[in-house]
């Protein structure tokens, strides 16, 4: 038994066999009775006093340590591991202008190798061609012994592609993190957006155009005047037409004849941007904008404003129309032949060449010509595509020129800026000039045309789907406007009656003008149904009708019941 200690009141709880009493009272522990039991109390407090030590100069290393880390400079650190830093977004999204995502970036892998820490060339190359067939496993041999630190093998690898990859474990293998520009709607407005290359570089289109935007822009969405909703319609008709009339391409603009802004614009064939060199170069040329073509019948809306705006000609003027005009080794004559006298509305309505071009001759040659150029129609379109065709000019202009310029012959102009011209008709006379980016605060441009004339050509093309070639172009409830047109193609140094460009350029509602449209075809056949027929009337006038049903709608365009002309004189047709 111990000495008693527990038997002591007063004392306080025992410790290893030692009670703490006695470590506070020094007269035990100097007694001699008791000295095996002190030297045994100082051993452990040596002992207890070393492992202090030890701790704290342990943690003190350890904070010193952190503390020298926290204060290196990051040349000191450069190999600490360090989780990488997201990736930024290098382009801004595009919108529709319902705020419509169009195109947008997202974080993709990529593959690549440093060749110096490749083991065995020969067996990295056909696992991973196992895994990417795509790829030569000839030249993944070549490019993974060449020696070089790095060396792309393939970019935008799939998340399971990467996956599979990673789990090769090949040394020398890594990925790095890109951008890809992706666009969810597929084809859908393909030629206005354009696309970007495998550096997310923009090619063409806005794509192109916003790679010449200050840098201090760059992070904001892009706000395009495009409804996509308008875009797909017009783009599922052409096809449709395409179809139905074994046309080889087709084309058509949608515009606010106040604004300027591109509701829609539709090439076809077109192309996904996704993926751009699946397509050919005949499906990524843009037709609507870029393309230049000789626009036939619809230019006679032009040469008719030009006239009536000369005050040299009135509504009421009649032309002789009853014989060809024979000036050299040239013949113009008409394809709906009346031969007879005819009035301005007359020549309109039944689409004369040969009162057309009296007209034009009454005009003169150079007010003719600068009436074409007030419109934008001899200079290229100054718009945010980089895909603006320059219009094809005859050199010289002589007066056999701006007669068969007149009819929409011998001038070669974008279907884009024909739609712009024929807003500035209809909209009381402003020049409409066209964009892809939505205007929060549209301004009407400068007046080029009067009010009077406006007034007179918009009863005149409301006049052509009364009564003349655009009739299959009506809707109920949304009256359209608008001008047929049909031409021989250029070839081989002439014309081809086999070969036609068939358009109709319209405008709607005709009470009161909201909008402008042009469709065009190119090199349609008859049907059954047209009798054979393949002239703008029998196909680009019913095309124009079926997308203006659909989407007047969707537009805002309030249905009306009637029709009334803002200019009685426009009615006047000739008693036979």
């Amino acid at each position: 038994m111990a000495r008693g200690f527990s038997s002591q009141q007063g004392r306080g709880p025992r410790v290893a066999g030692i009670g703490y009493d006695m470590i506070a009272r020094p007269d035990f522990a100097s007694s001699s009775a008791y000295e095996p039991e002190a030297r045994v109390l100082d051993g452990g407090r040596r002992r207890l006093s070393l492992a202090l030590v030890f701790f704290v100069g342990a943690f003190a290393v350890v904070a010193g340590r952190l503390t020298l880390l926290g204060a290196a400079s990051d040349a000191d650190v450069r190999h600490a591991y360090v989780p990488p830093a997201p990736v930024q977004a290098a382009r801004p999204d595009i919108v529709d202008r319902n705020g419509e995502i169009m195109a947008t970036d997202i974080i993709t892998a990529s593959l690549f190798a440093d060749a110096r820490k490749v083991l065995s060339p020969v067996e990295a190359a056909r696992q991973i061609a196992r895994v990417l067939p795509e790829l030569d496993e000839e030249k993944l041999r070549g490019d993974l012994s060449s020696g070089r630190a790095f060396v792309w093998l393939k970019r935008d690898l799939s998340p399971r592609q990467q996956y599979a990859i990673h789990n090769l474990g090949i040394p020398g293998i890594d990925f790095r993190r890109e951008l890809k520009r992706v666009y969810p709607n597929g084809r859908a407005a393909a030629h206005v957006l354009g696309y970007v290359d495998i550096d997310n570089r923009g090619i063409s289109g806005i794509e192109k155009y916003l790679d010449t935007r200050a840098e201090a822009e760059q992070g904001k969405p892009v706000d395009l005047s495009i409804d996509l909703r308008v875009q797909h319609i017009l783009t599922g008709e052409l096809s449709e037409a395409m179809k139905t009339f074994s046309a080889k391409a087709a084309s058509g603009v949608v515009v606010d004849v106040r604004s300027g802004e591109v509701m829609a614009m539709a090439s076809l064939p077109d192309f996904d941007p996704n993926d751009p060199t699946a397509s050919s170069d005949f499906a990524r040329f843009n037709r609507a904008s870029l393309g230049v073509y000789e626009m036939g019948s619809t230019f006679k809306t032009f040469t008719t404003a030009a006239a009536l705006e000369s005050g040299r000609v009135s509504l009421a003027q009649e032309y002789d129309a009853r014989e060809p005009i024979r000036v050299a080794r040239f013949t113009i004559n008409d394809y709906h032949a009346q031969r007879r006298w005819m009035s301005v509305p007359e020549i309109f309505m039944h689409s004369s060449n040969i009162g057309t071009a009296k007209m034009a001759m009454d005009v003169g040659r150079e007010e003719h010509r600068a009436f074409l150029g007030k419109l934008g129609l001899l200079t290229r379109a100054g718009i945010e595509l980089p895909e603006s065709g320059t219009p094809l000019l005859p050199h010289p202009w002589t007066d056999i020129s701006m007669m068969t310029i007149s009819y929409g012959h011998g001038l070669s102009v974008t279907p884009l800026q024909v739609t712009a011209a024929g807003a500035t008709l209809v909209n009381g006379g402003y020049k409409v000039t066209p964009t892809f980016l939505r205007q929060k605060v549209p301004a009407a441009g400068p007046q080029v045309i009067s009010e009077k004339t406006s007034l007179a050509m918009r009863a005149l093309m409301r006049l052509v789907v009364e009564e003349g070639t655009g009739s299959n172009a009506d809707v109920p409830g949304y009256p359209v406007m608008g001008k047929t047109g049909t031409a021989e193609k250029a070839v081989a140094g002439g014309y081809s009656k086999k070969s036609l460009i068939t358009s109709f350029l319209s405008a709607f509602p005709a009470n009161d003008p909201q909008f402008a449209m042009l469709v065009v075809l190119d090199e349609p056949k008859g049907t059954k149904e047209t009798f054979g027929y393949a002239t703008a009337g029998w196909n680009a006038a019913p095309l124009t009708g079926r997308i203006v049903q659909r989407i007047a709608p969707l537009l805002g365009v309030k249905p009306t019941e009637r029709w009334v002309s803002p200019v009685q004189e426009a009615s006047l047709i000739r008693a036979e």
